[in-house]
């Protein structure tokens, strides 16, 4: 599954290249209880097609009446709802909440090539800065970068930055595995899996899952050292799972978590030492992975896992957008 915004922005650019009049709304700021963060996006058409979301569906009707208002032509328009009272009944923004979107009119000869370069500058997983002057509507886009992800506003306009998804390598093929790497995918992140023993590949089932057979560690220093990378050994084999403990531990990833009971975990962390890892990089490690459910079923744990690698990445975000 790609970005959220990756695949409003993809389905926009079929839209303009299919010569549909289009309206991008972009969240700029929420205060209060708001259902969906700054950065969502919400694109329409003018026959009534929509993607993506910036509430729970309480202002998407309102916008598309607003967005047709607009001309091809217009510059864009900031919108504020729930300030008034009556935009707190009308529209049922919960608990006092506010939101301030970004209204922007797109037309294929001005804004396909740019929102087509920066589709393809996500694909390849690097960040991207999207910047709209206010003014005249005119986009810059940049890819590459090192800029803190989020939302930012100044006098020339709005300029938009998405960081690299967050990708995760999931060591070992089983049932966990299998729960996980659906869930993860519905929850926005890349899915791999490694997986170096022909026995247990013969009982994968997942096609929608990249599958590689190298050694973990050699995979994990070449594609999944950096802080947008997760790490799950869920192999239940110390000659796997070690292998790649050893090298995300000694990464930059956003999460490593190793699957296994207490006792398991105590063993596995005496052996990491004695293989050389320091304390400090051990503090790292989620083991046993996931949070306490008490759960017990394959589906289960990896509820427990994918609850844990959700909050490590909204804190990973926040971290980000913070410097």
């Amino acid at each position: 599954m790609a970005h959220p915004q990756q695949d409003v922005l993809s389905t926009v650019v079929r839209w303009l290249e299919a010569g549909e009049r289009v309206w991008l709304c972009t969240i700029l700021e929420t205060w209060g209880s708001s259902p969906r963060p700054a950065g969502s996006m919400l694109a329409v058409t003018a026959s009534g097609a929509w993607a993506g979301s910036v509430s729970g569906g309480c202002l998407e009707e309102d916008l598309l009446h607003r967005a047709a208002s607009l001309e091809a032509g217009d510059a864009p328009r900031v919108i504020d709802y729930g300030i008034s009272n009556a935009d707190q009944g009308r529209f049922r923004l919960p608990c006092g909440g506010r939101i301030r979107l970004l209204v922007e009119p797109l037309r294929c000869i001005e804004h396909l090539e740019p929102l087509a370069g920066l589709v393809a500058a996500m694909e390849c997983n690097q960040a991207v800065r999207r910047s709209v002057t206010l003014e005249d509507g005119a986009v810059i886009v940049e890819s590459g970068g090192d800029w803190a992800t989020g939302i930012h506003e100044d006098d020339t306009g709005v300029h938009h930055v998405i960081g690299p998804e967050c990708q995760l390598l999931l060591v070992g093929a089983g049932e966990v595995a299998s729960h996980v790497a659906v869930f993860a995918r519905r929850c926005g992140f890349a899915v791999t899996l490694c997986e170096p023993r022909e026995t247990f590949l013969k009982g994968w089932q997942d096609d929608d899952t990249p599958v590689v057979t190298a050694l973990p560690d050699d995979l994990i220093m070449q594609s999944y050292s950096d802080r947008f990378s997760g790490v799950l050994a869920l192999a239940h084999d110390p000659r796997v799972d070690d292998l790649a403990l050893l090298a995300a531990l000694r990464a930059d990833c956003f999460y490593v978590g190793a699957m296994g009971s207490r006792e398991t975990s105590r063993a596995r962390r005496e052996r990491l030492i004695s293989l050389g890892l320091d304390d400090v990089r051990l503090e790292q490690l989620h083991a046993p992975i996931g949070i306490a459910i008490r759960s017990k079923t394959p589906a289960e744990i990896a509820v427990s896992i994918i609850a844990d690698l959700v909050d490590a990445r909204h804190r990973l975000l926040a971290d980000d957008s913070s410097l």
